[in-house]
């Protein structure tokens, strides 16, 4: 009897190892799987390309989010190089560089972002990653605006997350060139900036 319950609880331990191996083993693959995602540029999405993300940007999206596992901070600190990556690669699908801000009044410049391309590729990128649980202290929130011109402000457009104590974070691209490190700070902050001084966003 007990040679049976100890041969029971061996068996049941390896299941259980193999059981959780093969979740790391599907988490891996989850994470590295492909997608495509459709790019917005020439100001408000007048144009899309689609943008393939395979196996091997997961696998380096993964290693930049591993980076930053130990700290809320450091997480968006990893965040902020994964949008740097993200805009190399769209570059290579566009072609284009898109140059930092954009003209206002302008439209249809195709490769060039206006703060609508820039808050939506954003968003989408975010997505992207919380879908493959490499965000372990921040989850995605709908874009954010500010601005209505009658306030002394341009309208711009924010993707966003939230940590886990409730604090909404920006992640604005719009003012760097394409690669360049996106604007990372709580939009409480982000929501009073943005006033007309010389025509210029602050």
């Amino acid at each position: 009897m007990d040679g049976s319950l100890g041969i029971f609880a061996r068996a049941t331990f390896l299941t259980v190892v193999i059981a959780m191996g093969g979740s790391a083993a599907a988490g891996e693959l989850a994470a590295t799987a492909s997608k495509r995602i459709p790019i917005c540029h020439g100001y408000s999405c007048n144009y899309r390309t689609m943008l393939a993300l395979g196996p091997g940007d997961g696998a380096r999206f993964r290693s930049i989010l591993r980076a930053g596992a130990g700290s809320p901070q450091a997480e968006r600190s990893a965040i902020s190089k994964a949008v740097r990556y993200f805009e190399q690669r769209i570059f290579r699908a566009t072609g284009i560089r898109d140059l930092p801000q954009s003209e206002f009044g302008a439209s249809r410049i195709r490769g060039q972002m206006d703060c609508v391309d820039e808050s939506t590729n954003t968003h989408a990128l975010l997505v992207y990653l919380a879908e493959r649980k490499l965000l372990r202290f921040h989850k995605v929130e709908d874009k954010a605006s500010r601005g209505l011109f009658v306030d002394g402000r341009y309208p711009h457009w924010t993707a966003v997350i939230s940590d886990r104590g409730g604090t909404e974070w920006v992640v604005d691209s719009w003012y760097a060139p394409m690669g360049g490190a996106p604007d990372i700070f709580p939009l409480s902050q982000w929501k009073k900036r943005g006033v007309l001084e010389s025509g210029a966003l602050d």
